[in-house]
């Protein structure tokens, strides 16, 4: 399948990191390579692009879009996670500005045989690194359920994921669930006829939530931003886009520590734990998209933008 993502608030995040023609700039979620065709188009012969994606398809799709830039782009199939070590090994100690675009891609839920989609039957996979060891059929059909509650409440905020959970273990008892159709059937039966009518697809949530589990996207996020911030140049910015409430708190949180790192006790006259702010949050409101853009692309609706500018070493 031809690997296409539509990228969302695409100029906005691009216009965010306040590019400098020979700047370098590390795309932390490569994917078809939207924002970086953007980023890439802004820099002069001096500067210097990092793409990096754990999915070996949105490397290739990405390089062939690239191409043009010849050695102003350079493709690393990572985790974002490992940004330090990634930068460490192409010998560049600080950059110029980071970008994220959380979540699944466009191709990603349109190739029916990654099993991200609840909308057909595949197998039950999800990996975004597909030689990553766990999928989505290793979490339902060994992990506990007392996990599998944890994980569906936790995060997909499913308010039927005791039910769901249980399910779940029943049912993989008769045999194991090997399938998105499967798991979609498991998930109706699990709830109220009206939260099914109400409440968007029944499955969104509980997809989402292992999707999540799957790719440990929630602690890769966490692990990463302080690092991120420390590896851009006074003046640099991280611009990240989240898509649910999870991401949004997390990215929100490490900002405004990195803002206001002091521990002190409000009622101290001065700071004494030594704790000095690294930079600022641009964005004190998240930038969302426009309602041409969702009308336009759907899948934007849930976007948030959030920015902060590195000030000092």
């Amino acid at each position: 399948m031809e690997f296409s993502h539509v990228s969302v608030l695409l100029h906005e995040t691009v216009d965010s990191l306040n590019i400098k023609p020979d700047g370098i700039y590390v795309d932390g979620t490569l994917g078809g390579g939207g924002h970086s065709f953007e980023i890439a188009s802004k820099l002069s012969e001096g500067g210097r692009l990092i793409g990096i994606d754990q999915d070996r398809e949105a490397l290739e799709a990405a390089g062939e879009r690239l191409k043009c830039f010849g050695d102003r782009v350079t493709r690393v199939r990572s985790n974002f996670e490992n940004i330090g070590a990634v930068l460490d090994s192409l010998g560049i100690e600080k950059v110029d500005g980071i970008m994220l675009d959380l979540g699944v891609s466009s191709h990603q839920l349109d190739d029916e045989s990654r099993g991200f989609t609840y909308r057909v039957d595949a197998p039950l996979d999800m990996r975004m690194d597909m030689d990553g060891a766990l999928s989505a059929a290793d979490i339902v059909n060994t992990y506990p359920e007392t996990e599998i509650n944890r994980i569906i409440r936790d995060y997909g905020e499913e308010k039927f994921s005791r039910n769901i959970a249980r399910n779940i273990v029943t049912e993989r008892e008769k045999a194991p669930i090997e399938t998105t159709g499967r798991l979609v059937e498991i998930i109706r039966k699990s709830m109220p006829m009206k939260a099914q009518i109400s409440g968007g697809h029944p499955a969104k949530r509980t997809f989402q939530a292992i999707r999540i589990a799957c790719n440990r996207e929630l602690d890769v996020l966490e692990n990463s931003l302080d690092e991120m911030i420390l590896r851009l140049n006074p003046g640099g910015r991280l611009s990240i886009i989240t898509f649910h409430s999870l991401e949004d708190r997390i990215v929100k949180t490490a900002f405004k520590r990195n803002e206001n790192p002091c521990i002190c006790p409000p009622n101290f006259p001065v700071c004494v734990c030594g704790r000095k702010s690294t930079g600022f949050v641009v964005t004190h409101k998240p930038i969302l998209p426009s309602e041409e853009e969702m009308e336009v692309n759907p899948r934007s609706k849930s976007a948030k933008l959030r920015v902060f500018e590195r000030t000092q070493d």
